[in-house]
């Protein structure tokens, strides 16, 4: 084998070593519509595997004019997507046709990136929540990283999306105000704190309407941990000590 097919070779090799072991990973986002445009929750956590190494990881970012990203999985992918991103805004923008991207367009251009990679057995390991507000139209979808996508009026990702979609059917209706929404996010991601090993208490919440992004600064959720099931979480479980 000669040199040059030696590099691929290794190439391709590491390509599947980072692809089959990500290594700094976010969790949840949870999102939902309310009733003047989009909004979307995060904690700003950074897994290294098991350890919680960083604390200011901003997982929720503007796409052009009209939408809102966010994403779960491994950070540095989601860095390559927010690359891809920002040239395909540009280059829409050097039109200058008077025209911008949508959060539909948006979200159906990541759906095929996502396949793509999918087919190329290299994905980009993440799973990503994409809102926005367009002519005074809603718009909120989810993306696998394999490509499996849908729309719907509240969604989330990672362990939002066993503990928190209950909560967002039970609570979420079409007129919800600003302060409700909130409300809700804040309840979802108190559970996910209580619950999910990789969430931490430092959140930031956006939204999106027809005037723009406004993302919150970080902030942390007042919690409760004396509950008794906290205190001895083994107690009665088969085969516990």
């Amino acid at each position: 084998m000669s040199s040059v097919e030696l590099n691929h070779a290794n190439l391709l090799s590491s390509d599947s070593q980072r692809t089959q072991y990500p290594y700094v990973t976010g969790t949840s986002v949870v999102a939902l519509k309310y009733k003047d445009g989009i909004l979307m929750a995060s904690d700003m956590g950074g897994s290294y595997g098991s350890t919680l190494r960083y604390k200011s990881v901003e997982r929720i970012k503007p796409i052009g004019k009209h939408s809102l990203l966010g994403a779960s999985g491994e950070i540095s992918d989601f860095q390559e997507l927010m690359r891809t991103l920002d040239e395909l805004v540009l280059y829409d923008n050097m039109w200058d046709d008077g025209n911008s991207l949508g959060p539909k367009e948006v979200h159906n251009y990541l759906t095929r990136v996502m396949y793509n990679r999918r087919n190329k057995f290299n994905p980009l390991w993440n799973s990503l929540v994409l809102g926005g507000v367009k002519n005074g139209q809603k718009y909120l979808g989810t993306v696998s990283m394999i490509g499996v996508h849908f729309e719907d009026n509240h969604v989330a990702t990672g362990f939002g999306n066993h503990l928190a979609r209950p909560i967002l059917r039970e609570e979420w209706h079409e007129n919800l105000s600003f302060e409700d929404g909130v409300k809700i996010l804040e309840k979802c991601m108190r559970v996910l704190l209580y619950r999910d090993r990789s969430a931490i208490n430092k959140l930031q919440i956006a939204k999106i309407t027809d005037e723009g992004v406004t993302i919150s600064q970080p902030y942390s959720l007042k919690t409760f941990w004396g509950f008794s099931a906290f205190l001895n979480p083994t107690a009665g479980a088969e085969g516990s000590w």
